[in-house]
């Protein structure tokens, strides 16, 4: 355990391939009070580089580890509920494969978790995941089929396997992590 507030060392492996150390640094601290919020969200929301095309997904893969998913794919982003995805993510923070922010994500992490999306769940497991996808906001991870449904789905399987989440806790990482943009 990293004795470093801003960073967070976890080991990643299991399922596909040999375990990997990944630390990630975080940034500031993003909550309703945070006075850089707005700031923040000024930059994610003018400066992004997503989109929801196949090429994009593609390039997830070779992107650089350190590097990072920034912006909305699909609408703009809004400050009010953009403040209340990443106070409400806040409650995730010691799991290091949930985002902290839906709309600033490591590549690493992106990474690590999309190829879950493949993975065969068991038939509890599945009725987890089923359960999320009926009744998430979004009916799913994400509006459309783009990077974000392959990571936020291979995340939902990630957490159903390795930290037992059920299908009422992957909606609340969901809706949390919605990405695409808009007011709720």
């Amino acid at each position: 355990m990293s004795r470093h507030p801003n960073r967070r060392t976890v080991v990643l492996g299991g399922v596909f391939g040999a375990a990997t150390v990944v630390t990630f640094f975080k940034g500031p601290a993003i909550a309703a009070g945070d006075p850089g919020l707005t700031k923040r969200f000024e930059d994610l929301s003018q400066n992004g580089n997503s989109t929801c095309s196949g090429k994009f997904t593609e390039s997830i893969a070779t992107m650089p580890s350190m590097s990072r998913i920034k912006g909305s794919c699909c609408s703009p982003m809004d400050l009010k509920r953009y403040s209340e995805q990443t106070e409400g993510l806040t409650k995730y923070r010691d799991i290091a494969m949930i985002p902290a922010d839906p709309y600033d994500i490591p590549a690493a992490i992106a990474q690590k978790v999309m190829p879950y999306y493949d993975l065969k769940l068991t038939g509890v497991e599945q009725q987890a995941y089923d359960y999320a996808m009926a009744n998430s906001e979004e009916k799913g991870p994400c509006c459309c089929q783009c990077w974000r449904w392959n990571m936020y789905g291979g995340l939902a399987k990630y957490l159903i396997r390795e930290h037992g989440f059920t299908g009422k806790q992957i909606v609340d990482v969901w809706n949390l992590s919605d990405g695409c943009g808009g007011g709720m």
